[in-house]
């Protein structure tokens, strides 16, 4: 691991960093937020939806050499990164996740980011 890197892993910061801008790729999802002067920080999530146990380990993994390698020169500083698994992300070669993670932190370093998520629809009440 990176000296200059520390984890993120309280669920409120996973929650929070989901307010910041967002990068999709068709294997993961880039969360980035400004932390307050807290340093390069990352974390990884893989929902149960993708796989077994042993294909989130190994989507996780290669998450986090990927983001070894890339956050200490590509990194936004002072801010949170929250890569979230996609389906793609296990089957893709490393070099091709590289370059995604590449263009998503670029965009993020931007300020550019994807459009938010619609909200889950509401349920309807009743009266």
């Amino acid at each position: 691991m990176h000296p200059s890197l520390s984890v993120i892993r309280k669920r409120s910061d996973f929650v929070a960093a989901n307010g910041g801008l967002r990068n999709a790729k068709p294997e993961f999802v880039l969360l980035t937020r400004p932390n307050e002067g807290k340093g390069k920080r990352y974390g990884i999530t893989v929902t149960k939806k993708i796989g077994n146990a042993v294909v989130r380990n190994r989507m996780k993994r290669r998450f986090r050499e990927l983001l070894w390698a890339a956050l200490p020169e590509a990194g936004l500083p002072d801010h949170d990164h929250i890569l979230i698994g996609r389906e793609g992300g296990v089957e893709r070669d490393f070099a091709s996740l590289e370059g995604e993670l590449h263009v998503a932190l670029a965009r993020a370093a931007s300020g550019e980011g994807d459009r938010a998520r619609r909200p889950r629809h509401q349920r309807s009440r009743r009266a």
